[in-house]
């Protein structure tokens, strides 16, 4: 799997220096006390249990921030699985630099471990089917491009960034929407539509009823929100050749396959940047 380098976007860069200043502030009180930065030192950080890597670039940049002089090399790559115990990224250099950028550079991959391990498993569990696994904007603010690549990482893929880049009208949009009706779905596609035609426009719908009367203005993507599988199938059915569907409301690991089974493109899932679990990694070092 190839994936872009996070590090090249440079608003991923000024939250990575962001929290490195949240951290240290006017210095690293505790190392500058005690410890000479003539001493040298070398480490790895490990997992502590079984994962899929994100987030090795992040971890690097972080290092290269607190000290250029530290050297850090990759041993395992972002997308990657790692059993317990394994190095992901091996560090030599300042003793002291390993000690101020330590918690910073675990802090964002411990989290992105976590999202792309989570995202994995939603994967494996609709394997070999053709149904994609999406995230949502349920993210951490000012986090959103580290946990969604994070989804990358874990095989998933990528729904809207934000509110710019596709239209979603959910149902708090349709009971806003001047003159909304029910039964005419298909009138709101057609005004988001004349309003950004370059951008793609999805329905959310609740009802077997719902996605036929948006079906009459085919959008790109019809979301089939916390429906049982039964309706979902005829849902899938009336889309078919139309436009694609996207599952969606609280559906959890031991039934996202059940879900895959009625034939959706695609099941999104809020879980996977709002819940996932830290992974337990650490840094191990020794002094040279």
């Amino acid at each position: 799997m190839k994936l872009d380098d996070i590090m090249l976007n440079e608003s991923a860069v000024a939250v990575v220096e962001s929290s490195l200043r949240e951290d240290i502030g006017s210095g690293d009180v505790t190392t500058l006390s005690l410890v000479n930065p003539e001493i040298m030192a070398t480490g790895e950080i490990l997992a502590r249990e079984a994962c899929v890597v994100a987030g090795v670039n992040v971890a690097c940049k972080v290092l290269e921030l607190v000290d250029p002089d530290l050297k850090a090399k990759v041993v395992v790559a972002d997308g990657e699985r790692v059993a317990s115990g394994e190095i992901i990224i091996s560090i030599s250099g300042s003793a002291a630099s390993i000690l101020t950028a330590e918690r910073t550079a675990l802090n964002f991959m411990q989290r992105m471990c976590g999202i792309a391990t989570l995202t994995r498993q939603f994967v494996d569990a609709v394997h070999p089917l053709n149904t994609v696994i999406l995230d949502t904007r349920k993210t951490t603010p000012t986090l959103r491009a580290f946990e969604k690549y994070s989804v990358l990482c874990g095989g998933g893929t990528n729904h809207r960034f934000g509110l710019y880049d596709r239209v979603l009208v959910k149902d708090n949009h349709r009971k806003l929407w001047e003159g909304g009706d029910p039964d005419r779905l298909d009138l709101a596609v057609e005004a988001a539509r004349k309003a950004f035609p370059e951008v793609m426009v999805e329905m959310e719908v609740e009802s077997v009823e719902e996605c036929k009367s948006a079906l009459r203005a085919a959008p790109e993507w019809i979301m089939l929100d916390n429906m049982s599988c039964e309706m979902m199938r005829e849902c899938v059915d009336l889309c078919r050749g139309i436009t694609q569907t996207e599952a969606s409301g609280g559906i959890t690991l031991d039934k996202a396959r059940e879900v895959a089974e009625t034939g959706v493109d695609a099941i999104s899932l809020g879980c996977l940047t709002h819940s996932a679990r830290a992974v337990d990694l650490s840094l191990e070092w020794s002094v040279v």
